[in-house]
């Protein structure tokens, strides 16, 4: 499985993007895909994810993030609005194989600034 992330950039307080994760190699639709995030000085965390039709969110995003799939185009998406200061990192998609306990296959990152 190869993960391709993408739609990072600059973009202002209370601003959206959406990034996308499109995989290649394998269809990700049994697969539960996760959105996490390394900002700078911090440790990656977990931030959103999706198993079937099944989603979960940290706290700091919940209500302002959405993470969808499209099958047809195996691809994971992140809608990211209201965005905020504190939400500046990397983001990377992952994707963990049925029954497997981690997440084994990792996309390279895209660079989300928040910034006015």
């Amino acid at each position: 499985v190869q993960l391709q992330a993408s739609g990072g950039g600059l973009v202002q307080p209370g601003g959206s993007l959406r990034l996308s994760c499109a995989a290649s190699g394998v269809g990700l639709d049994y697969y539960a895909v996760g959105w996490f995030r390394q900002a700078p000085g911090k440790e990656r965390e977990r931030i959103s994810c999706i198993t079937d039709d099944t989603t979960y969110y940290e706290d700091p995003v919940k209500g302002r993030f959405t993470i969808s799939r499209d099958d047809a185009k195996n691809t994971v998406y992140l809608q990211m609005n209201s965005l905020k200061p504190e939400d500046t990192a990397v983001y990377y998609c992952a994707a963990r194989a049925p029954g497997a306990a981690e997440y084994g296959f990792w996309g390279q990152g895209t660079l989300v600034t928040v910034s006015s």
